[in-house]
């Protein structure tokens, strides 16, 4: 008889969340390997045949082995970068190309694997211009939006639509005197914007005048809708702040969270809703590897064995 193999989880040393699934995962008797993709070449190693029935071979770490041809389902979290700093600047770039294409190509292509979430459908999914259209095609209410380099456009839209905030369109890192920063929304006024604006792309955005958030975690089928009250524009500045309850989703919404995964061919995904005075939900975005562990010890919703559920293949 043939055993099921093993589950990949590929994140970072530090990652809490992948701690408390592979905990799970281990208690049930799932063997589960873990890698970090930025140890490659020093504590990982692989050697992928590709033929006739796809992707086999072996990936090995100090600890475990797994058979390529036999992964059941790969989660993908927040691995580390490729780095070679023993190597001159342009053989760096070239081995850290040849690492992506090489782990990162055999890594995306492993025979009957569920992918939570596979690694390219994550990069589809991350930009935001993409996510709203096809939120607000899913049938979701999206606040009024704009992206530009125009200053005229910019101010315009302001004057239109305020108040209007401003967020990011990435978040990557950001150092200011060598302290890692973050690019916070912040609410704008036509008079702050000036000519850096043509520097780059800018997202303007309505701001919703919420009563609460909410953030829905979709594991497989299950749903977890949580709100979030607190005081703040942005309520991930501060944890500290906040307050849950479970709530219940407005008819329809659970349908138009499965279109928008499955049009992005992801079967994870972290969405943030504003809820207005009238109840209304305005979609945000949706982060396809959002955190959500935090959501369980004030909620009690049983979102680790949810993912330990999705990640084992089990029908529970």
């Amino acid at each position: 008889m043939t055993h099921p193999g093993p589950v990949l989880i590929v994140t970072m040393i530090d990652d809490p969340t992948a701690d408390l699934v592979i905990d799970e995962l281990y208690d049930r008797g799932v063997p589960v390997v873990r890698l970090d993709s930025g140890d490659f070449p020093a504590a990982l190693s692989f050697a992928a045949t590709i033929g006739e029935r796809g992707v086999g071979g072996s990936l090995t770490t100090p600890t475990r082995s797994a058979d390529l041809s036999r992964v059941r389902s790969l989660y993908y979290r927040r691995p580390s970068g490729f780095a070679f700093p023993h190597l001159s600047e342009e053989d760096a770039r070239f081995a850290t190309t040849q690492a992506r294409y090489g782990l990162g190509g055999v890594l995306a292509s492993l025979p009957g694997c569920l992918y939570v979430n596979h690694p390219h459908r994550i990069g589809d999914a991350e930009f935001k211009p993409s996510g709203l259209a096809v939120a607000a095609g899913c049938g979701l209410r999206i606040p009024e939006t704009l992206i530009t380099s125009d200053l005229g456009a910019a101010r315009r839209f302001v004057r239109r639509y305020a108040p209007v905030i401003y967020k990011p369109l990435s978040t990557p890192l950001y150092r200011v005197d060598g302290v890692s920063c973050t690019v916070e929304i912040a609410e704008v006024t036509a008079g702050q914007l000036d000519e850096s604006v043509s520097g780059t792309a800018h997202l303007f955005q309505r701001l919703v005048e919420k009563v609460a958030d909410v953030r829905v975690t979709v594991i497989g089928r299950r749903v977890f809708p949580v709100r979030i009250d607190s005081d703040l524009l942005d309520w991930r500045t501060d944890y500290e702040k906040l307050s849950y309850g479970v709530v219940p989703l407005p008819e329809g919404v659970g349908a138009a969270l499965h279109r928008y995964l499955d049009h992005f061919g992801l079967v994870f995904g972290a969405f943030d809703f504003a809820v207005d005075r009238d109840g209304t939900w305005w979609f945000l975005e949706c982060n396809p590897s959002g955190q959500w562990a935090w959501l369980e010890p004030p909620t009690g919703l049983p979102l680790v064995g949810s993912m330990a559920d999705l990640l084992e293949r089990s029908p529970r």
